[in-house]
């Protein structure tokens, strides 16, 4: 029986198994991890976050100044190299078990570079905000639905995006049923990619929908809603340091692009409930 929490980030839900000296878990085996996440036979979510000290896992942390490392899975099993909901579920794990102090700076690595997390005033329980580091913007591409293209922005948080806006009177159900992956450019995705569908709402306030590979339409995606909010500010010209609202099916992310080229995201987490599984 191994110990597990379940918690999410604006309903983008994971199973966290705490780790810390990398003995217990060691390199979960994909069958498990799709086993953990199976929403019938298991206990469900999108991904699974392993909570392990840095020093526990080798070359993966390697040159980040970080206690704690988040190992993150997709719901398939793969590994995935980061993810904006997920750590912040991690990070508030982290708080309420008093492992790290919330009054200050949070760093936590991952396979996409340390991502320092800052508590609102220092609440255990509050929004937590994430620097996500420097997007990188990679030129146009296209995404297609059951025959349907758009054309996409591609842009990189630590793990490929393609950002595809609808036209104006348009609707994200519109879009039609995403139970498969966009289909899209192998050559330009090797390895798969997020795809977010985006409408306007209003003045710095878009609707987005996303289908994450590795995982499926989920409820919410922050790596997602960082590169919404990037190719959106580009396309409005936008000055550095304008907060914008992304809406997602499962709850609202709040994201600035600084002056210092950087990407913060702020939102909620929630751990709900705790146990033990003999998955």
């Amino acid at each position: 029986m191994y110990p597990f929490l379940k918690g999410h980030g604006t309903e983008n839900d994971f199973v966290l198994l705490p780790d810390p000296d990398g003995t217990v878990h060691g390199d979960l085996d994909a069958a498990r991890v799709r086993a953990l996440c199976d929403r019938r036979a298991g206990i469900g979510a999108d991904g699974v976050l392993r909570v392990v000290r840095s020093a526990a896992v080798g070359a993966a942390a390697d040159g980040q100044d970080a206690e704690w490392f988040m190992d993150y899975r997709n719901a398939d099993g793969s590994v995935s190299e980061m993810c904006g909901n997920g750590v912040r579920v991690f990070g508030r794990h982290l708080a309420q078990q008093g492992l790290v102090d919330p009054s200050g700076p949070v760093p936590v690595a991952t396979r996409a570079g340390t991502k320092v997390l800052t508590f609102a005033e220092g609440d255990v329980d509050g929004e937590i905000t994430v620097d996500m580091g420097r997007p990188a913007l990679l030129g146009e591409t296209k995404v297609a639905v059951e025959g349907r293209s758009w054309p996409a922005v591609h842009v990189d948080m630590g793990n490929p995006h393609a950002v595809a806006f609808l036209d104006d009177g348009a609707e994200l159900a519109d879009v039609g049923p995403l139970t498969e992956p966009p289909a899209h450019d192998p050559e330009v995705y090797p390895a798969g990619v997020n795809v977010e569908f985006v409408v306007r709402r209003g003045p710095r306030h878009v609707a987005m929908r996303v289908h994450e590979r590795g995982s499926g339409e989920t409820r919410s995606c922050g790596t997602g809603a960082c590169a919404v909010m990037v190719a959106t500010a580009l396309a409005d010209d936008a000055p550095r340091d304008s907060e914008y609202r992304v809406d997602l099916p499962g709850g609202t992310l709040r994201i600035t692009w600084t002056s210092e080229d950087r990407i913060l995201m702020t939102g909620p987490a929630v751990v709900v409930a705790e146990g033990v599984t003999a998955l």
